[in-house]
């Protein structure tokens, strides 16, 4: 051990504690952003500069903590400070981040979603020495409530703003009428969004989580469109009863328990000149290939929610980096697909195909 710690080379030492620090200041940055967000001060702070006196007026919270809030994301970069003045500023670049929700840079839901998802900790510490998971339905609502905010920008800015431009074919059929299935629906957002772009298509979501059934049923009744808009708590591993137009999954089949049997229903329901449109996330074939901040980012989300929901059901397991476009190409062609696009609209996090017979 000696003769180890003699070789050292102490500038990798210093470089690699200087990440840790780093990170771990990310860390501590990112729960006051789930601060921020819970207690409003990000909306509060955008309608202008403050103090810590006038934002502690603006939302009713206690200066002393505001003050000490202010002073954490003014040192992380996230906010301004101005000393003369002694007013701290959202500056307006970063406000799509904190301030505008469901907005395409929104990222307010997943900051929610980081408290909820380790409520289970204990459970998934017990999960990695004894194997298992931890179920969807042992996270509280906060997580699903997050979720639900994290993934709204997807449906109200890339659903129709990007992904169905570039599916001329499958828009003209939506716009014709068509009968629309969401495997792994969640709260329904998608179909929502598409039900009032496309009345004259009928929609279906299915779950097989039902507190998830009974939110998306909710949303369905407050937008107007419970008319042509129904959800079903339903195991889509065990068949889809019908035959649609178009199936999605969005960001679904890697956490699924039996991704091979998804695929395979969503194989015998969709009728010959139907298309699949499943959204996965963006990440290489090798673990090699996914290296750096973005990847991290998905492992650790993979090993808090993702993995460990597939594992609690005795699933695949496939992980948050685990259906790479190869492994889409392998699942798809083994339930029979012909045809694996990969439409041209990704981004850092996602990708769309495009799967027809």
């Amino acid at each position: 051990m000696a003769t180890a710690t003699a070789s050292l080379d102490q500038t990798r030492v210093e470089a690699f504690m200087g990440k840790v620090i780093e990170d771990f200041s990310g860390t501590m940055t990112t729960l006051l952003c789930v601060l921020g967000d819970r207690l409003g001060l990000f909306e509060a702070l955008a309608e202008g500069p403050a103090t810590a006196a006038e934002l502690a007026s603006r939302t009713g919270v206690s200066e002393r903590y505001a003050l000490e809030w202010l002073s954490g994301l003014a040192a992380a970069e996230y906010i301004e400070y101005d000393p003369p003045e002694r007013r701290y500023t959202l500056p307006l670049e970063h406000q799509p981040a904190f301030a505008e929700e469901a907005g395409p840079m929104f990222l307010c839901g997943a900051y929610q979603m980081v408290p909820a998802m380790l409520a289970p900790f204990e459970r998934l510490v017990e999960a990695f020495r004894n194997g298992g998971g931890v179920p969807q339905e042992a996270f509280p609502d906060e997580f699903w409530d997050g979720m639900q905010r994290f993934t709204a920008s997807w449906f109200e800015n890339l659903l129709l703003g990007e992904w169905l431009p570039a599916l001329p074919h499958v828009r003209e059929k939506l716009e014709r009428g068509a009968l629309v299935a969401d495997v792994g629906c969640g709260s329904g957002r998608a179909l929502l969004k598409l039900a009032q772009a496309f009345p004259n298509s009928r929609f279906v979501g299915f779950d097989a989580f039902e507190s998830q059934i009974a939110r998306a049923a909710r949303n369905a009744a407050d937008a107007g469109v419970a008319d042509r808009v129904g959800f079903r708590l339903l195991d889509a591993a065990q068949g889809l009863p019908g035959e649609y137009d178009l199936i999605t999954t969005f960001d679904v089949i890697h956490d699924a328990v039996d991704p091979r049997a998804i695929i395979r229903a969503v194989r015998g329901a969709l009728r010959r000149d139907g298309s699949y449109l499943l959204l996965e996330i963006n990440c290489g074939d090798r673990r090699e290939d996914n290296l750096g901040p973005i990847p991290a980012l998905f492992y650790g989300f993979s090993v808090f929610y993702c993995l460990t929901s597939s594992l609690a059901g005795g699933g695949e397991g496939l992980g948050t980096c685990g259906c790479p476009e190869a492994k889409v190409r392998e699942l798809c062609t083994q339930a029979g697909f012909g045809r694996i696009d990969r439409v041209p609209v990704e981004n850092p996090f996602n990708v769309l195909y495009e799967i027809r017979s």
